[in-house]
């Protein structure tokens, strides 16, 4: 065991807290041969040598003029920062309520006096090791997920690019209406993770524009009534392609992507659904969408002023819009053109957007 302990003496620190000062030398004479050690003569001290340096592993003892150890414990578990450093009590009591109390508070151990080296070295060493490993596994984990979510974070943007591959002229409309489904879904009562999940969802609702010919997706004219039903597949075809995964995220996209041209009244499609049978993320994408593509100016038209945009989305509810949204959509009219003037902003000076630049002022 001495070898062990010796390999992680540069490694691994111990806080020994007691008030005297025979028990303090006694612990250092202990630990110190393997261990960094310092020492803190009073709970209060404790606590402020935590905030500039972070022990491996607290010794804490239990009774304590102006603050014991169980108060010390409770502060240092209430604080995000300092919750998983291990406590392990140094005392005499012997009470099961008071041991009951310390596990309760968070420690994981109890040593009681007069301590045994063999004994204090073993606790030691076990719990500094369990949470090594912890920490370990968490930094791996973390590693993994942020991995992951980079991943995806690429696949959104690729999909989101595809939809739009020969729609050049739309510029960072897929970004700025995604921010504005943000502004929406929050003001209607969305949790901040769920309408976080909604603003990566959102770029891919025309990722189905892929599979329609150049020929009808840039005709400079009406389309006929068989090409306008080729164009109205894009719907479905997005759908087919981002259900293929069956994560939270791409399931939310596919679900916007068949719906997010139905209308309210039940005229839009593919299915011709009506009122609440739409699914709300596609209600919220179908008005942010409509509202940037009419604020931007395309080959075919000039932009809206905002204040036209505004009022064909308000004139629409009822018909196309939910007439719920609709309302909370108006309501917000100053956080929306905050968002446009920041994404107007980077296109000017062509920024790519990405998908961690979303809503910085949100």
């Amino acid at each position: 065991m001495n070898s062990e302990l010796q390999s992680q003496r540069k490694r691994f620190s111990v806080l020994i807290v007691d008030d005297e000062p025979a028990n303090i030398d006694l612990l250092r004479g202990i630990l110190s041969p393997y261990y960094d050690i310092k020492v803190a003569p009073s709970g209060i001290v404790a606590l402020k040598i935590v905030e500039k340096f972070t022990p491996d592993l607290i010794l804490l003892d239990v009774m304590m003029p102006e603050m014991d150890g169980f108060e010390v414990c409770r502060r240092l578990k209430s604080n995000k920062h300092y919750a998983n450093i291990p406590v392990i009590f140094v005392t005499a009591l012997v009470q099961g309520a008071d041991e009951e109390k310390g596990f309760a508070l968070g420690a994981i151990d109890y040593i009681t006096k007069p301590v045994s080296p063999s004994i204090t070295l073993a606790r030691v060493k076990t719990h500094i090791s369990l949470a090594h490993q912890m920490r370990t596994t968490e930094m791996l984990v973390e590693q993994r997920t942020a991995d992951l979510q980079a991943s995806q974070q690429s696949a959104i943007t690729m999909l989101a690019a595809a939809g739009h591959y020969n729609d050049n002229d739309t510029g960072h409309h897929i970004w700025r209406m995604a921010a504005y489904s943000k502004c929406l879904a929050l003001a209607s009562g969305w949790s901040y993770e769920d309408a976080n999940l909604l603003t990566q969802a959102a770029p891919m609702h025309d990722t189905g524009k892929i599979g329609i010919p150049d020929s009808i997706l840039k005709a400079p004219r009406k389309l006929t009534d068989e090409e306008m039903d080729i164009m109205q597949s894009h719907a479905s075809i997005g759908y087919n392609i981002l259900c293929q995964s069956k994560t939270p995220l791409f399931e939310l996209a596919a679900e916007i992507a068949l719906n997010h041209h139905e209308k309210w009244d039940g005229t839009g499609y593919p299915k011709g659904l009506r009122g609440e049978a739409i699914p709300e993320s596609a209600r919220i994408v179908a008005i942010a969408d409509v509202f940037d593509a009419l604020t931007m100016k395309r080959p075919y038209k000039n932009a809206w002023s905002d204040n036209d945009a505004f009022q064909y989305i308000a004139e629409g509810a009822h018909q196309h819009f939910d007439p719920r949204l609709v309302e909370i959509f108006l309501g917000i009219k100053e956080q929306l053109l905050e968002t446009k003037r920041y994404w107007n902003d980077l296109e000017k000076q062509g920024i790519v957007p990405s998908l961690t630049a979303f809503t910085p002022t949100m």
